[in-house]
């Protein structure tokens, strides 16, 4: 069983000022797997002192320096990427193939970028008299989720640390083991005291507690619309900047031709990943209502075709994170039901086979986009088919949501494809599974503010200060 019981604070592991701790349980088992230290805003005022004194020297690094940090955190992380992976399978459930892939990869490839990115970065430029300076921010808060533990972990901090600003990271409360793992590692490469903290806790202490400190300059949250709004209001009493990527209703356009029956397939299978549990994760699948049936069997034998089981297994899909998330689930499937929504796949309770562990049954609806089902995100693999008439039907349907965070276009004609990205009103779009670690990352709407990922990254962390006169 692991014990994670002190905090990261000033280059040092510390025990808390008042010792409490927290089961974290395995939701594969419902078995406890570890335990970590609550902490307290007295804990946070130590990290925030220990960010604010070291700001000082590491603001005025050279751009050589964070470069020489950067890469030996790239060499460590490296080195244990394979126990990163093991503690995202037992804290949250991941399966093995993508905790070892994705999971890990996605944090290896934040990194890798914020190096890139760093080499060429315009710190400085002249724009006729006037020098424009880039300068970092200061001490930032990182206030990170459970669902995808490196990606939300290491988007946020590579790139304030290559800004040069110092950091508190307050890790996701039911899976801080992978984030334990990412601090050793960053103690290990080296950087330098009070640049990068770490308390533990609890978000309604530790998050409130950073939000409202008056010694923290830029607050980065991920996480739900809900907790996002209690930030920024929590923060406005000190003007912080306030970084936010909420949630997602995303819809995935299929387009009507005759990779239809394989795009539905894919859009049905990629939604099931990660147990559905993704911000991003296109949760309405468009199809063309003429074609209904045929997407409904193609999405029916995709959604049947996942294996659900122990995630240290060849499964595709492991558990939910928690109990409570598996009842809010099933309560939504219920609402689902109660609302007339037709039940292609899946449904109520565990899937056959399996009496322990949070494990929800990969589901499909048919159904429209006012409903509950259609509308509220689930974060859970529960999928619904709305049909559209043409285009600019399937176009109205995928902005109308109070979130605009991703999108997605499938397609054989790429110019129809490339229109109908241009229109969708959110700040994501993948035409026919186009990824790029570069893109800005964020949302329209409720979905939030600001964007990471890539140079848009590193600008969260930022402050702009011209220099007038200066090519006088």
């Amino acid at each position: 069983m692991r014990e994670y019981l002190k905090f990261y604070i000033d280059g040092a592991w510390v025990d808390p000022i008042t010792p409490r701790s927290a089961d974290v349980i395995n939701p594969a088992t419902e078995a406890v797997a570890g335990q970590i230290s609550l902490g307290s805003a007295a804990d946070v005022d130590l990290a925030v002192t220990a960010a604010r004194r070291a700001f000082a020297g590491w603001s005025i690094t050279s751009r050589e320096e964070r470069l020489d940090i950067l890469q030996a955190i790239q060499a460590e992380y490296a080195r244990r990427q394979s126990e990163i992976a093991d503690a995202i399978i037992e804290e949250m459930g991941a399966p093995a193939s993508l905790a070892h892939g994705f999971h890990v990869g996605l944090g290896a490839g934040h990194l890798q970028t914020a190096i890139e990115v760093l080499k060429d970065f315009p710190f400085e430029e002249v724009r006729g008299p006037t020098l424009i300076r880039r300068e970092p921010i200061g001490v930032c808060a990182l206030i990170t989720p459970w669902n995808w533990p490196m990606n939300q972990t290491c988007v946020k901090i590579f790139p304030a640390l290559a800004a040069g600003c110092t950091m508190i990271l307050k890790p996701p409360q039911l899976a801080p083991f992978s984030a334990q793992i990412l601090a050793e590692i960053l103690h290990t490469a080296g950087v330098p005291a009070g640049v990068f903290n770490m308390v533990q806790g609890s978000g309604s202490v530790i998050g409130t507690a950073l939000s409202t400190h008056q010694d923290v300059d830029m607050v980065s949250f991920t996480g739900s619309e809900g907790v996002g709004v209690q930030i920024s209001k929590d923060a406005a009493d000190t003007v912080k900047r306030v970084g936010l990527e909420l949630g997602g209703k995303s819809a995935v356009i299929v387009l009507d031709d005759a990779a239809l029956a394989e795009n539905v397939s894919g859009a049905t299978a990629g939604m099931m990943g990660n147990s559905g549990q993704t911000c991003s994760a296109g949760s309405r699948l468009l199809v063309p209502a003429a074609r209904m049936e045929e997407a409904i069997a193609a999405a029916r034998a995709a959604a049947d075709g996942v294996t659900v089981g122990d995630p240290k297994g060849n499964v595709a899909m492991g558990p939910v994170v928690s109990k409570a998330q598996y009842n809010i689930i099933q309560d939504y499937i219920r609402k689902g039901l109660d609302e007339g929504a037709q039940l292609v796949a899946g449904g109520l309770g565990r899937p056959d086979g399996i009496d322990k562990g949070w494990f929800v049954k990969p589901t499909v609806f048919v159904t429209t986009n006012d409903t509950v089902i259609g509308r509220e995100e689930i974060f859970g693999p529960v999928l619904v088919i709305i049909g559209y008439d043409d285009v600019d039907h399937a176009i109205a349907i995928a902005n109308d949501s109070n979130f605009g965070l991703a999108g997605y276009v499938n397609g054989l004609d790429t110019e129809l494809v490339h229109s109908v990205a241009r229109r969708m009103r959110t700040g994501w779009v993948s035409m026919n599974g186009g990824f790029d670690f570069h893109a800005p990352f964020g949302g329209y709407k409720r979905s939030g503010n600001g964007r990471e990922w890539g140079e848009f990254g590193f600008h969260e962390y930022l402050e702009v200060k011209s220099m007038l006169g200066y090519a006088a």
